[in-house]
């Protein structure tokens, strides 16, 4: 034990691990041992003797490698909270409480769940938009921080959002400012990131539908920079949230998104980042313009061909996908010369011998067939693949 509490029915435990128990439990609450009705929201009384002897069993044992339990702090309560946020109003008390509530923040899940509870999710918001309209940036790291690790895109989130084109402003004013520290502007920019995906998560798609092209290409220049590889995945998560409202993917396109995605694929980023590139490649190239932008590259074709087979079921799904409607709707003879030369029909054929998924199976016979007529004058083996009995 840590931090020893002895609950109401007088059995001592772990504050953790009775926490957890209460928190946990589907419908009626007990005590472990004597089976005694507990309600969640019992008092917990900290078990100070118990807490010393344990102390001290670690001092007497420190020549064998056993370190000293700190001393617990006291657990949070919401009215501790509550003043603090108040305290952010007041000039000389802000950056204190401002700095209190970071440290709370990343204490642990009940504490952020305190902090929830006593009004902090909508004093971030409301102190982020109010710099955003001041134009001043200062404390607007710390609240952002704070804010992306305690708010959780629930019902009440979305009533505090919901039409709340404000707070889009005030990020879109975050990404695309420059500070003068880079550590700084690093830092900022990925928790706006953080925060913005959750915004996307509990707008309302009538607010999602009217986004501006503005919007777009500051999320794609941040894409374009990749300043960090968690404010990359938060930037293609957004993307890829507000893709299919309205004109939304259009506009996506008329940023670069595609061009850029296929110079950051190119760069062999990590597997998680390859899936999400992927997936969003897939919805803008499921348009004309997306396709257009994707051919003009001269390394499309062959690098989605190159990652079939190499990442995961998921970006092969994808990537199938991409050049079936890629061979479905933009097949000129160049294009599909250009399949053939730089090995993505070898690779549609690979697809049918491995191990894979029966409908991605299915996906990649469909596009052989499609041109199977130019691709076997230039390259006979493809009938034989065509002609296979699939066993699977």
């Amino acid at each position: 034990m840590k931090d020893p509490v002895t609950t109401v029915s007088g059995i001592t435990y772990d504050r953790e691990s009775i926490e957890h128990w209460l928190s946990t439990a589907k419908d009626t609450t007990c005590c472990p041992v004597t089976k005694q009705p507990m309600p969640r929201d019992s008092d917990l009384t900290p078990n100070h003797t118990l807490r010393r002897l344990i102390q001290s069993w670690c001092v007497l044992n420190a020549n064998k490698g056993v370190d000293r339990i700190p001393t617990p702090k006291s657990p949070m309560n919401k009215s501790h909270v509550v003043k603090l946020v108040r305290n952010l109003n007041v000039p000389d008390f802000h950056a204190q409480a401002l700095k209190k509530m970071e440290e709370i923040a990343g204490e642990s899940e009940k504490s952020r769940a305190c902090m929830v509870e006593a009004g902090a999710v909508k004093a971030m918001i409301s102190w982020i938009t109010r710099r955003f309209k001041e134009g001043k940036f200062d404390s607007v790291e710390e609240c952002l921080k704070i804010l992306h690790l305690i708010w959780k895109p629930t019902e009440d989130g979305k009533e505090m959002v919901k039409e709340n084109g404000d707070l889009i402003d005030s990020l879109l004013w975050v990404l695309s400012s420059e500070m003068e520290e880079k550590e700084n502007n690093v830092s900022s920019k990925t928790h706006a990131l953080l925060v913005l995906r959750t915004v996307v998560e509990v707008t309302s798609s009538a607010l999602l539908e009217r986004l501006k092209l503005n919007f777009f290409n500051i999320i794609v220049a941040v894409t374009r920079k990749n300043i960090s590889s968690q404010a990359t995945k938060a930037a293609l998560r957004v993307l890829i949230q507000v893709c299919p409202f309205g004109r939304n993917r259009l506009k996506i396109v008329e940023c670069g998104a595609v061009f850029e995605l296929i110079e950051l694929e190119l760069n062999k980023p990590e597997k998680s980042l390859t899936e999400l590139i992927f997936c969003l490649l897939a919805q803008l190239c499921a348009c004309a313009d997306g396709r257009a932008q994707f051919l003009k590259h001269a390394g499309g074709i062959a690098m989605v061909a190159k990652r079939i087979l190499r990442v995961s079921p998921a970006t092969d799904d994808r990537a199938v996908h991409v050049l079936s409607s890629v061979a479905r709707f933009s097949a000129t003879n160049k294009v599909v010369m250009e399949m053939l030369g730089v090995g993505a029909v070898s690779k549609l054929c690979m697809v049918l011998q491995a191990d894979s998924d029966k409908g991605l199976k299915r996906k990649a016979r469909e596009v052989l067939k499609l041109h199977s007529n130019v691709w076997n004058n230039d390259s006979p083996c493809i009938a034989v693949y065509l002609l296979t009995k699939d066993p699977r």
